[in-house]
């Protein structure tokens, strides 16, 4: 953070000294602003800011109606988030097993566990790689489905259908500090083409209130704060940019990696031609992962397990009556994941240097 921190200090410390000269806090013409500017980011219609990538989720699953006796299908592995606010709204979360080159969720599994109560399809666009959104259309418009997409690591992706956050019925982001696009605390977006549904979200967000003390429906406070705005909309112009530093920087991963000779030994994250991967984070697949990660945390480098217990194994969803095996896939990624550092100030020694130690933990005699 202290890397994107330097060089844009004096414009965000000035953003914030507007704000606080305003004294508007709680919405406003700073949060009006953000969401025109990052709209045309995602290019959609409509971008409402909210207060964090769940209440995000919560809202647009609020929004659209979703509650007791209906089922939302998603992937098992994921930040927590994506099936927890299913939870909260009183739906069930249906889990299904991942695609292991992607991550993202098994269309062929979602489809297999729709039933006459599923509500919605979230697939999550993990790791800042667009999910098959063609084939989550199709499976929505067979069976008539809403489809809320978790983006919460991924503005800016897209695959041929689009930018995510704009291609199913809703989508949501997070703008927490270590995303692509962080704020200066918890912040988030919903997105959407929908006139209707807009307005929905935005009831929602204020406690269903308009105008003010007139409650149409019950909402929550998932207001984006103004100053989280006016900081975002000084870091959004930056957003390709980094998003290319970022891309290039896995690039320079796959030379190294495959320079070291570690192509056998280390599974590098797959990228699919018609989807541009925006790596929110770097993510290999190796064996014994927490014996290496222990050596990177001792060589000074910022790794990162995502995520070590899949939805299906948490304690909170022993309820859903799933067991240890029933989703191989993502088992296995959970027990083989380790993120790199992957943000785009980082320099190519380094790179080198975290390529290096790797190669020293898999082959110490060399």
């Amino acid at each position: 953070l202290q890397a994107q921190y330097r060089p844009l200090r004096d414009d965000l410390l000035a953003a914030l000294t507007r704000v606080a000269d305003s004294q508007r806090f709680i919405m406003g013409p700073e949060v009006e602003a953000f969401e025109r500017e990052v709209g045309q980011v995602v290019d959609v219609r409509h971008a409402m800011g909210v207060s964090s990538g769940t209440d995000a989720l919560l809202a647009a699953l609020m929004a659209l109606g979703i509650g007791p006796g209906d089922e939302v299908v998603t992937s098992t592995f994921s930040f927590f988030a994506t099936a927890g606010c299913i939870a909260r709204v009183g739906a069930k979360p249906v889990l299904v097993d991942i695609d292991p080159d992607s991550f993202n969720m098994d269309i062929v599994a979602a489809a297999r566990a729709c039933t006459a109560r599923t509500k919605a399809l979230m697939p999550v666009h993990l790791f800042g790689q667009p999910a098959d959104m063609s084939a989550v259309l199709a499976l929505a418009d067979e069976l008539n489905l809403k489809v809320i997409e978790d983006a919460a690591q991924a503005i800016g992706a897209r695959d041929h259908g689009g930018r995510v956050g704009g291609i199913g019925n809703v989508g949501c982001f997070s703008f927490f500090p270590s995303k692509n696009l962080g704020g200066f605390g918890d912040a988030g977006l919903v997105t959407t083409n929908d006139d209707r549904l807009a307005h929905t979200v935005r009831l929602v967000r204020n406690h269903g209130m308009e105008p003010k003390y007139f409650h149409a429906l019950v909402g929550g406070n998932f207001r984006l704060d103004a100053i989280q705005a006016a900081v975002l909309r000084v870091k959004l112009p930056h957003l390709a940019r980094w998003t290319e530093g970022r891309r290039a920087n896995a690039a320079r991963y796959r030379q190294l990696f495959t320079d070291a000779g570690l192509a056998g030994t280390v599974r590098l994250p797959a990228e699919h031609p018609d989807r541009f991967h925006i790596y929110n984070q770097f993510v290999i697949r190796v064996p014994d992962r927490d014996g290496l990660k222990a050596r990177l945390d001792a060589a000074g480098i910022g790794a990162e397990i995502y995520y070590p217990v899949p939805f299906h194994l948490q304690a909170c969803f022993a309820h859903l009556g799933y067991e240890k095996g029933d989703f191989p896939q993502a088992e296995q990624a959970a027990a083989e994941v380790l993120a790199l550092p992957i943000y785009p100030e980082l320099t190519a020694d380094q790179q080198q240097y975290v390529v290096d130690q790797i190669a020293a933990f898999y082959r110490p005699a060399a």
